[in-house]
């Protein structure tokens, strides 16, 4: 982009330290190729700044507030849309969502600290840091924290987009237990949001994504824990409608406000998983379960899994064991490994068998339509997991528009991968298609829900219009309010923007 040169310039000068130029190649390329998906990995920016303090990070915000001044000035809006992006784990497949062309990628992966309090009630975490990391830790010390499933996922965008836990069951989403956030705003000034500091922002922060400014570091609550019970359960494709009938029935199960059901906070998932691979034509399901109160007895089932549908299943293979988190959150991060080209889709239903047998035809009428192509190295996978109303009235307050939810949920998304660029498009194309007739089948069912789970969303998709048009609105306001020239709507390119009207309007 025009001026990139000189905003380069100006941020090596600040900051010499702390700034990587292409003409450092192997250090710029270590920098820009820690992306999850391989798309985002060809992405090269100017230059990549890796503050090492907050104070630096407060620098160079307000160089890149300095710069987005002057083009606006200049009405140069399109350069301003390009400006800079933000990283945390750069886990996130959608475009520009942790990289951006010719622009400033600020990379907070120096800000890794994990640091449990004394008395192990809370932990801070900083937004660079990885769940392997954080999980790792915790583990040593007998700790937990409502935290990603996936080692390999970053901190920073997943709470900011709301997550989902083993233990949201216990204790909601990660968002709702985060007590506080250390954040840089648009202004360069560093401070505090919680209960008592800034509560509107502590509150916009739990699902808000990165319209705010730059979160530092997370501090979370803590709690005793030690290993959890988890695994996949493999089956064949044959098994489908049992599989579906199955995770009909524990969903509800899971929901304590059925009073015909008895539900068990320790009992997470079941997540089930609907994989489709051309290449040697095989369609396979796998089910994960897990149960975070220890049993003490490695491979014995707990009792709410063992008397539970999946509990007399026949499986090719099984995994589910006693385990720590760390081992819990590493087994489904190798399920998907980083290096191959990824998209994801969501919508949301309720938990009705009639839509979710609609939601598997929509995956299983497009593998028609793909076992005829040539997309190399595709997987193509269909993902149902629960999502019970009283989870997201657990933990602090939030803006993700379901306190007001009466029935069970359940988030369905696309994950898929492939290998080579001429495809890209194509894929994202049946992708977006196939989520489409899911959603327009649960309209028709009259079973649609319009929450969307921000960090599965596909590019196109609008997650905050989701959240409801009060929790938009604030949303809106709380941007405007913390930062009125919308550096965060208009020059960070990555991520889900609020749709704030251009200040100069």
């Amino acid at each position: 982009m025009p001026g990139s040169l000189t905003l380069s310039t100006r941020l090596v000068s600040a900051l010499p330290d702390s700034v990587i130029l292409p003409e450092a190649a192997d250090a710029f390329k270590q920098a820009t190729n820690v992306y999850w998906a391989q798309q985002e990995r060809g992405v090269v920016p100017a230059c990549v700044v890796q503050p090492q303090t907050v104070e630096e990070l407060s620098t160079a915000v307000r160089i890149l507030k300095k710069e987005y001044d002057e083009l606006a000035g200049q009405g140069n809006d399109g350069n301003i849309r390009g400006l800079f992006a933000i990283r945390s784990g750069g886990y996130s497949p959608v475009p520009g969502a942790a990289s951006v062309v010719g622009g400033v990628l600020i990379d907070l992966s120096r800000f890794d600290e994990v640091a449990p309090s004394e008395d192990g009630s809370t932990v801070t975490i900083g937004a660079g840091a990885r769940w392997s990391g954080v999980s790792k830790i915790l583990d040593e010390k007998g700790l937990a924290v409502a935290g990603c499933r996936n080692s390999a996922v970053g901190v920073g965008g997943m709470i900011l987009g709301g997550g989902l836990s083993f233990f949201s069951p216990r204790f909601g989403f990660v968002c709702s237990n985060i007590i506080r956030y250390d954040i840089v705003l648009a202004s360069g000034t560093a401070t505090v949001a919680s209960e008592l500091t800034n509560p509107d922002l502590w509150r916009a922060l739990k699902g808000g994504s990165n319209n705010f400014g730059i979160v530092t570091s997370f501090t979370a609550r803590c709690f005793q824990s030690t290993d959890i019970w988890s695994g996949f359960l493999y089956l064949g494709a044959s098994q489908t409608t049992k599989v579906l009938a199955a995770f009909h029935e524990c969903v509800n199960r899971a929901d304590s406000t059925m009073s015909s059901t008895t539900s068990d906070n320790y009992a997470a998932g079941p997540i089930a998983c609907f994989t489709y691979i051309p290449k040697i034509g095989l369609q396979v399901i796998s089910v994960h379960l897990a149960y975070t109160k220890p049993i003490g007895n490695g491979w014995k089932w707990p009792d709410y899994w063992k008397n539970s549908p999946f509990g007399s299943f026949w499986c090719f293979w099984r995994t589910c064991k006693e385990r720590r988190i760390s081992g819990a959150n590493d087994e489904v991060a190798g399920l998907n490994p980083a290096g191959r080209r990824q998209v994801f889709a969501t919508t949301t239903i309720e938990n009705n068998y009639a839509t979710l047998k609609a939601a598997h035809a929509g995956y299983h009428d497009t593998i028609t339509s793909l076992r005829n192509t040539n997309v190399k190295g595709l997987v193509w996978t269909l993902v149902l997991q629960p999502l019970v109303p009283d989870w997201a009235r657990k933990g602090d307050a939030n803006p993700l528009g379901l306190h007001g939810c009466t029935v069970p949920l359940v988030v369905v998304s696309f994950t898929v991968n492939w290998d080579c660029q001429r495809d890209d498009e194509f894929v994202k194309a049946k992708t977006r298609d196939a989520i489409e007739k899911i959603k327009a089948a649960a309209v028709a069912h009259n079973t649609s829900h319009p929450y969307r789970y921000l960090n599965y969303c596909a590019d196109w998709q609008k997650p905050f219009k989701g959240y409801g048009e009060e929790n938009w609105r604030f949303l809106q306001d709380i941007s405007k309010k913390y930062d009125p020239d919308s550096l965060f709507q208009r020059g960070c390119v990555g991520g889900f923007k609020l749709g704030v009207p251009d200040p100069k309007d």
